[in-house]
């Protein structure tokens, strides 16, 4: 449970000339430190030992290796310890929550960018969409298993597992049988944990935003559609061929596509995002802070559907490590998401606010 850090009393005694940008070495941990490097800071990887000999290639963007037996060691005291005299700011990304676990990115005691508060809120697909509901955004409609389902809906599963788990049905003793193969796999615990939704046919797009504390602005970085095994591979089969060979779907994400939306719709997705920015300011003060993303589905009349949110940097990001077309016309240079943090952190240090972008 969440009890709370007292960071400020921990970022008092920080040397702000020698602040380190750290985060798990996994995800999008090459687009923060090579970021992080753009905007002059030193930078640290959390990193198991099978994973150093990929990343020491990249030593040029890396200053420490701070090697763990295991992700959940990050809460240890004396990796603590270390990461405090390091001056760190600890950059939470899509596999954090998942790697670490829940108690321990809620209540590790160093400084992290963005909100702190939101890690429970992601960690249930309930609460996600209740608070997609709350700001008024528009979301596919979900059910109960006492409600009659007739339509096809889709079944997720908490947690940032890149859609492991989630699968269709037609009914609901197919929503029973799947929901039961789940628990038996150790995904999760009772029925309740997992969330049924209408499953809406469209484009299935993923919108990079970045909230701005220091300069008081929503952002549009970019964004991206992902590509899924093996429910991408199936569609290239006729509708007889998967008749006949009886395979059912799988959402894993594997792998990130750009896109640049027409812009028309700009206007609804930056919208949605004021929205989101509101509702966390209301419910989860002090509200989101940097990188969040809002994914949804463009359907045939172009109203967009937004089925889940991640409110941290996702894998997506990666595809712009030079910028997008929107974070390019933010500010005319090469601005990937990871810089753009690194970015505000250093606004943030210059204008005294530091304790406004951190939690």
């Amino acid at each position: 449970m969440y009890v709370g850090v007292n960071i400020r009393k921990v970022i008092a005694k920080y040397d702000l000339d020698r602040i380190t940008i750290v985060t798990l070495a996994s995800h999008s941990a090459l687009q923060l430190v090579h970021g992080a490097k753009k905007e002059g800071f030193r930078t640290a990887l959390i990193i198991t030992e099978n994973r150093r000999l990929f990343y020491e290639q990249f030593k040029h963007l890396i200053d420490f290796f701070i090697v763990v037996n295991k992700w959940s060691d990050l809460c240890k005291e004396q990796i603590v310890k270390k990461l405090i005299e390091l001056n760190s700011i600890f950059i939470p990304h899509g596999s954090f929550v998942e790697y670490v676990g829940l108690d321990c990115a809620e209540n590790i005691g160093i400084p992290l960018f963005g909100l702190r508060s939101i890690f429970r809120v992601e960690a249930n697909q309930h609460l996600k969409m209740d608070l997609l509901a709350k700001a008024g955004i528009p979301t596919p409609k979900h059910y109960n298993l006492d409600e009659e389902i007739r339509n096809l809906v889709i079944v997720k599963l908490p947690g940032a597992k890149g859609g492991k788990g989630y699968f269709l049905a037609l009914s609901k003793d197919e929503i029973i049988k799947g929901i039961e193969r789940a628990i038996n796999q150790g995904l999760i615990n009772k029925p309740s944990d997992a969330l049924i939704q209408e499953y809406v046919v469209g484009v299935p797009a993923y919108f990079h935003f970045f909230f701005s504390p220091v300069l008081n602005r929503l952002e549009i970085l970019g964004i991206d559609i992902r590509y899924e095994s093996n429910v991408d591979g199936l569609r290239r089969l006729k509708p007889n061929v998967l008749e006949r060979i009886g395979i059912e779907p799988s959402f894993v994400v594997v792998g990130n596509i750009p896109m640049a939306l027409r812009e028309s719709l700009l206007y609804k997705v930056y919208d949605y995002g004021l929205r989101f920015v509101k509702v966390t300011r209301e419910l989860l003060p002090p509200g989101i802070v940097g990188p969040f993303c809002l994914e949804g589905i463009i359907e045939d009349d172009l109203n967009i559907k937004i089925f889940e949110f991640s409110g941290r940097i996702v894998a997506g990001t990666n595809l712009y490590i030079q910028g997008s077309p929107y974070s390019f016309l933010y500010w005319d240079e090469p601005m990937s998401t990871g810089r753009r943090i690194a970015r505000e952190i250093k606004l943030a240090i210059k204008r005294g606010k530091l304790d406004s972008i951190v939690t």
